[in-house]
C-alpha cells in the first residue's frame, strides 16, 4: 500500500514540474529541449534546428515564414507551451489590422 501511495506522489510531482517548466528559447535550445515543448515533435524540432543554422530567428513572424508547419495558430500554441523567440511570446497583432484599415480608408478618400 505504501508503495502505491509513494508512486502516486512521485507521479503527481513529476506532472506538476512539467506544468511549471521553464521557457525554451528557440535560438539556443538543442533538439532535445525543443522536443520537450508540448506541440513540438522530432520532425518539427529538426526543422527548427536546420533552419536556425541559416541564422537566428528574429521574431515569431520570422519563425512562421521559415519553418514549415508553423503558422499563426501553431505559433500561438507553442508560445503558450513556453517556446520563446528572443525571450518573447507571440505578440498581439491587433496593431496590424488597424493600420491596414487606415490605409483602406485613405484609399477610399482619394
Amino acid at each position: 500500500m505504501f508503495k502505491k501511495i509513494l508512486l502516486s506522489l512521485v507521479f503527481c510531482l513529476s506532472s506538476m514540474s512539467a506544468a511549471f517548466a521553464a521557457d525554451v528559447e528557440i535560438n539556443k535550445a538543442d533538439q532535445a529541449a525543443l522536443d520537450g515543448v508540448k506541440g513540438i515533435g522530432p520532425s518539427l524540432s529538426k526543422a527548427i534546428v536546420e533552419e536556425r543554422k541559416k541564422g537566428d530567428f528574429k521574431d515569431w513572424s520570422d519563425v512562421e515564414k521559415r519553418v514549415k508547419g508553423v503558422k499563426e495558430k501553431k505559433a500561438q500554441k507553442l508560445s503558450e507551451a513556453g517556446l520563446r523567440v528572443n525571450g518573447q511570446a507571440v505578440g498581439k497583432s491587433a496593431a496590424a489590422p488597424a493600420g491596414k484599415a487606415v490605409k483602406k480608408e485613405e484609399a477610399k478618400k482619394s
